[in-house]
């Protein structure tokens, strides 16, 4: 095997690795050669009404673990799958839904070079320094822009490690204090947001049940970045250096009865939810439950920031 491949599946699939300079606006664009790849983009909105709603968009591609050389357009050699929800505090849940198809005949995609992809008809673009987002699920929508210049590449120049061997790293970075603009359900809203743009050939180390993640957009114009990776037996299989969590308060799922702790305390700030019930049920396409939440970020008695936090592998532990 190369060096610079992961052997997975069969499949001999290009290795992360360190400096390699990420190449923008190319890097926007899908990675198809890769395993897997996200564009995550999560924020807080405000209606005209002054009311609080968070957001979650999520469109995943993965590489299928099999070659084929038919030329044909019924030949499937991608999936995209899509994740959104709403996080409305009068309705007391999360409002979610999924999508998931084959790259065959254009009914799903993601495009090389510049951020194009789309599952049936939810699809998020970028065209002149704009991310646009379009979602019609089931009991909610969202038609969303998002707008800004910061760009920060994670990790070693957007080298990031997810565990201790070869393999177990992504290339990573994000766009934090996105202003948006749009409507959702119909109504008016604006307010921030956060982007994500990850791929990788072997995310997760053997023993790694899931992992904790937060993007926090302050106040003060910075932003945080934090996650871990926690073993299978309880423990920390892998943090960067300079992330801490602490738990502080958990929420069991009336639904699952899988209990999250929803209140962390992540370096120096203290997260807390929007409100709890902020868990996501995405079996019918990634194959798992998780909880992904907004919460505003505290130091002290003060609100100093908002975002979002991602709790996986406490259902099962992950699978990618």
């Amino acid at each position: 095997m190369n060096r610079r491949q992961f052997l997975a599946a069969g499949i001999a699939f290009p290795l992360v690795t360190p400096g390699r300079a990420l190449r923008f606006p190319f890097d926007h664009g899908a990675h198809p050669d890769y395993r897997q790849e996200w564009w995550y983009v999560t924020g807080w909105l405000k209606t005209a009404r002054g009311e609080d709603l968070g957001f979650q968009i999520t469109f995943f591609r993965t590489r299928l673990p099999f070659e084929n050389e038919n030329p044909s357009s019924f030949t499937p050699r991608q999936v995209l799958l899509a994740h959104a929800a709403l996080s409305d505090p009068r309705l007391g849940r999360l409002r979610h839904d999924e999508r998931a198809a084959r790259t065959a005949l254009g009914l799903a995609g993601s495009k090389e070079g510049n951020t194009e992809v789309w599952v049936d008809d939810w699809s998020l673009n970028l065209q002149k320094d704009k991310y646009q987002a379009r979602i019609r699920a089931r009991d909610f929508s969202l038609e969303l822009e998002f707008s800004g210049s910061e760009l920060v590449l994670q990790g070693n120049s957007g080298f990031s490690r997810k565990g201790r061997r070869p393999e177990e790293a992504s290339y990573y970075y994000s766009r934090p204090h996105l202003s948006v603009r749009g409507s959702a359900n119909g109504q008016a809203v604006t307010g921030t947001a956060w982007l994500d743009h990850e791929w990788s050939s072997q995310y997760m180390a053997e023993g790694a049940a899931g992992w904790d993640w937060c993007g926090l957009n302050l106040d003060d114009g910075g932003a945080l970045m934090a996650f871990r990776m926690r073993g299978k037996d309880g423990g920390v299989a892998y943090a960067p250096d300079g992330a801490s969590f602490e738990v502080l308060r958990t929420w069991r799922s009336p639904r699952t009865g899988t209990v999250y702790p929803v209140s962390m305390k992540v370096n120096d700030y203290t997260l807390q939810p929007l409100m709890d019930d902020q868990e996501l049920d995405a079996r019918a396409s990634t194959g798992t439950i998780y909880w992904e939440g907004a919460v505003t970020a505290y130091r002290g008695a003060n609100a100093v920031g908002r975002g979002y936090l991602e709790l996986t592998g406490y259902w099962k532990p992950m699978r990618l």
